[in-house]
């Protein structure tokens, strides 16, 4: 059964450091995507196979998130710039979003990994 407590607060965790990994644009989210997926292994516990699923929704949950928020940031912007601008920006948000989802799984699969050591750990 999935511990949604330990999953929320990896993906929290994932969130405000990626925030704060902005800074480091690379290393940066790489960190929030293994330090949130390794909490949310350790919160829930129950060994290897528990940490990785528990850290690979909180990564997946992250990724998500952060890909929505990115193109609909590129839409609004485009929207400013009237029916063409929307038009163009609306189509690279969605693009854009594509990509997010994309970067969402290889983010899920880092935050899984570092989850089933999370999960050991805690044993």
């Amino acid at each position: 059964m999935t511990d949604w407590r330990a999953v929320i607060i990896g993906f929290v965790v994932i969130v405000v450091l990626g925030i704060v990994g902005l800074t480091l644009p690379v290393v940066g989210q790489l960190a929030a995507g293994l330090v949130g997926g390794f909490v949310a292994g350790y919160l829930a516990g129950g060994g290897l196979g528990r940490g990785f699923w528990h850290g690979l929704l909180a990564g997946a949950f992250g990724g998500l998130v952060g890909g929505f928020l990115i193109a609909v940031a590129v839409g609004l912007i485009g929207w400013v710039g009237g029916p063409a601008g929307g038009l163009l920006t609306g189509v690279a948000g969605l693009g854009i979003f594509v990509v997010a989802v994309v970067v969402s799984f290889v983010m899920a699969v880092e935050s899984a990994i570092a989850g089933a050591v999370g999960g050991v750990l805690d044993e």
